[in-house]
């Protein structure tokens, strides 16, 4: 599976952007997609996740991200997006899309060790 993630850019705070995530490969039944990002010098964090069938959706457990950010997918397409709304300086990160033969549920979906595909990741950059 390959994965190109684009979408990233600079805007202000209180701005939005929509990261997209194009797949490639063999997908399967249980298979997902999720949203990670990398802030300098902190550890990769989950965002958010999607699953291809059914469309089940995982969300960080984050006060600082719950209701601003929003995971869909086109099936057709083979996308996958991150509306991200009302952004804020902390949400300055690289964000990175990766892939899961099968997509966990529970906490588990969280961990990086679930996803066996990433992609390259873009930049979001928020000023204040």
């Amino acid at each position: 599976v390959q994965l190109q993630a684009s979408g990233g850019g600079s805007v202000q705070a209180g701005g939005s952007l929509r990261l997209s995530c194009a797949v490639s490969g063999r997908t399967f039944s249980n298979s997902g997609v999720g949203w990670f990002r990398q802030a300098p010098g902190k550890e990769r964090e989950f965002v958010a996740a999607i699953r291809w069938t059914g469309g089940a959706l995982y969300y960080a457990d984050s006060d600082s991200m719950k209701g601003r950010f929003t995971i869909s997918r086109d099936n057709a397409e083979r996308t996958v997006f991150l509306q991200m709304n009302n952004l804020k300086p902390e949400d300055t990160a690289v964000y990175y899309c990766a892939a899961a033969r099968s997509l966990p549920i529970g906490v588990a979906v969280r961990l990086r060790r679930q996803y066996e595909s990433w992609g390259q990741g873009t930049q979001v950059t928020v000023s204040s």
